[in-house]
């Protein structure tokens, strides 16, 4: 028997290639859901979400707020309804996702100086089209009512426009979204689900083929491959893995940053350096979870568990500190979101170097910790027993 680190290089070489499992894990899975992710944010943010309105006032100036309405970037009028509860029907049927009220009398309020109330319905359960349409509907009945102002004004007083509307809107606000002025959702979103969709796969892979060794009972010959040593036999079973992982996480950087052109402000050499080091730093974490439980069952599901939590607690859309506190803390036990972190350091922001230390530091951590468990999985692989 051929013992060392090539000789299990070679053996695990003869699995990946034999197994279709691995091929549709490693490479095919994560090109799919990479194209899936970035072509549903082609558009970088929602456009012309289905929604409706309720006329009941019927005039001139009910129309003009919903031709203003449907003229918005968000916002598509597909469906002019009779009342209330057509529109809530259509609403639970998801043929809209929001729709907008007019009361009966609106115009005559208006110009009579009374204030009619204007409603406005959103299905959040569909949170980014139905916020989308909250900001607009808001956006429309407020501008609608200061164009009347103005008009009233304007006739009461003969004045001209230009002196009117500082009385109406006495602040203008200027707002410089720093670092995705395009307000883009493809480049925050779709920057940390396809590196989460490749943790995840790694999460698996490196789970499948550690445990799978315990399950088989092939875990003795591959230690007396080693020469009893449970580093030289993770390490020629994870380094062949590492290496077509490498090439799948740089098709990755130049998918993002080649082909669909992420901004990239910063250093591309550092953000080269932290895919590098977060592929091994997944690897780690999901080698960590195996020497705790070496078990097939329960460390796939544990890893599984925490790749799919990623992409809610990972904090790339809801702030850690605005989260639960029990909740917030798991945070910062995953790879990938110091990935995001070093990407909106390095990439959005161009900050130096310096400020991305810490994070930089959690990635070695990730990949030495196993190392503190390694006896406990060498137990397992000298007698392994299958617990189902």
């Amino acid at each position: 028997m051929k013992t060392g680190y090539l000789a299990i290089m070679r053996r695990t070489l003869v699995q990946l290639a034999s197994r279709p499992l691995y091929w549709y894990a490693i490479i095919v899975l994560p090109l799919l859901l990479f194209a899936f992710f970035t072509s549903e944010l082609e558009e970088g943010l929602p456009v012309k979400a289905p929604a409706g309105i309720v006329d009941n006032d019927h005039t001139s100036m009910s129309r003009r707020v919903g031709r203003n309405l449907d003229g918005m970037q968000l916002v598509s009028l597909t469906k002019e309804c009779d009342s209330y509860s057509d529109a809530m029907d259509a609403l639970r049927k998801g043929e809209i996702f929001g729709f907008f009220l007019i009361p009966e009398n609106y115009e005559a309020d208006l110009l009579s100086g009374r204030s009619p109330v204007i409603s406005f319905y959103t299905n959040m359960t569909y949170f980014i089209p139905g916020t989308m349409l909250y900001k607009n509907f808001k956006t429309t009945a407020v501008y609608t009512k200061a164009g009347v102002v103005m008009n009233v004004v304007q006739s009461a007083t003969g004045a001209q426009a230009d002196q009117v509307m500082p009385l109406i809107n006495p602040v203008n606000i200027q707002a410089h979204p720093i670092g995705n002025p395009w307000l883009n959702y493809a480049y925050y979103l779709a920057s940390s689900f396809i590196p989460g969709v490749l943790q995840l796969m790694i999460f698996l892979v490196t789970a499948f083929t550690i445990c799978d060794e315990i399950k088989r009972g092939t875990s003795v010959r591959l230690m007396r491959m080693a020469r009893g040593s449970i580093i030289r036999a993770v390490t020629g079973k994870l380094l062949p893995q590492t290496l077509i992982w490498v090439v799948i996480a740089m098709f990755m950087e130049a998918w993002m940053y080649g082909f669909n052109h992420f901004p990239i402000y910063g250093s591309l050499f550092w953000m080269t350096v932290s895919t590098l080091l977060f592929v091994a730093a997944s690897q780690g974490f999901s080698l960590l979870v195996c020497c705790l439980l070496p078990n097939l069952r329960l460390s796939l599901s544990v890893n599984a568990l925490m790749g799919i939590l990623s992409f809610s607690i990972g904090a790339f859309s809801f702030p850690v500190s605005e989260m639960y506190g029990a909740i917030g803390i798991f945070s910062w036990i995953i790879p990938v979101r110091y990935y995001f972190l070093i990407y909106i350091t390095q990439s959005l922001d161009a900050m130096p170097l310096y400020y991305s230390r810490c994070y930089f530091a959690a990635y070695f951590a990730f990949i030495t910790a196993p190392l503190l468990m390694l006896w406990h999985l060498k137990r397992y692989y000298r007698r392994p027993v299958y617990e189902p």
